[in-house]
């Protein structure tokens, strides 16, 4: 399992390089809000041979936008481009999937296409989690995410319980892709992500004290990837 710290700036993320992956994304513009390309290629410039991810937004179904976002997110350098689905409907998700993996896949095979669902989605109305995985392998994208969409406090696990991830872990499995999970997770919550065993977690407000709005703290970095070890 691999710790992915979200920094929202080089200096946040010369806090995280302890991380497994650094994952380069702007709160303030919501749960997967995009970062500047600029930044993008500066942390991976920091990061060096470590990979680096970058969220593109929480986005409304525009499948051109979202193609051409993560377009410019892969060429900035990202390794992971990862792209929130902020609407429902199967065959509109199913649309802003294969734009996204073709505009990446294309030119850069290598590079691994994030497909990000919400565990608070009966209050927002957006799709399921467990919707999205056949078409994300369908696309040939790579890996399937729970993410919480309204960051207010609430956490993954007060609306999905260890059964039904491991569940979800499973079904992606089953299907050839990798899972991430990420919601305002806190350490008291690393006992049961080891137990559901996804190959990636995600955090920022964990290692910002509790609070996503403040700064990335690099003892808390490293004292996540001990705990995880």
């Amino acid at each position: 399992m691999q710790l992915l710290v979200s920094p929202s700036s080089i200096e946040e993320a010369r806090s995280s390089l302890s991380a497994d992956i650094i994952d380069v994304k702007k709160p303030s513009e919501g749960s997967l809000g995009a970062n500047f390309p600029w930044i993008i290629r500066d942390i991976k410039t920091l990061a060096g041979k470590k990979p680096v991810s970058a969220a593109i937004g929480d986005n409304e179904y525009k499948p051109g936008t979202a193609a051409l976002s993560a377009y410019g997110a892969a060429h900035a350098g990202a390794d992971f481009i990862k792209v929130g689905l902020m609407f429902d409907e199967v065959d509109r998700a199913r649309d802003v999937i294969e734009a996204v993996t073709t505009a990446v896949k294309q030119e850069f095979p290598e590079k691994y296409v994030v497909i990000a669902a919400y565990a608070d989605f009966e209050r927002m109305g957006t799709i399921s989690p467990f919707a999205i995985g056949p078409l994300v392998a369908e696309a040939g994208a790579d890996v399937a995410m729970i993410d919480t969409g309204i960051k207010d406090g609430k956490s993954l696990f007060e609306f999905m319980d260890e059964e039904t991830l491991t569940r979800f872990v499973g079904q992606n499995r089953e299907l050839g892709l990798q899972t991430a999970l990420a919601g305002s997770l806190k350490f008291e919550d690393l006992d049961a992500l080891k137990r559901i065993n996804p190959e990636i977690i995600g955090v920022r407000g964990m290692v910002c004290g509790g609070d996503r709005s403040t700064t990335v703290r690099a003892e808390l970095v490293e004292k996540a990837m001990m705990m995880l070890r």
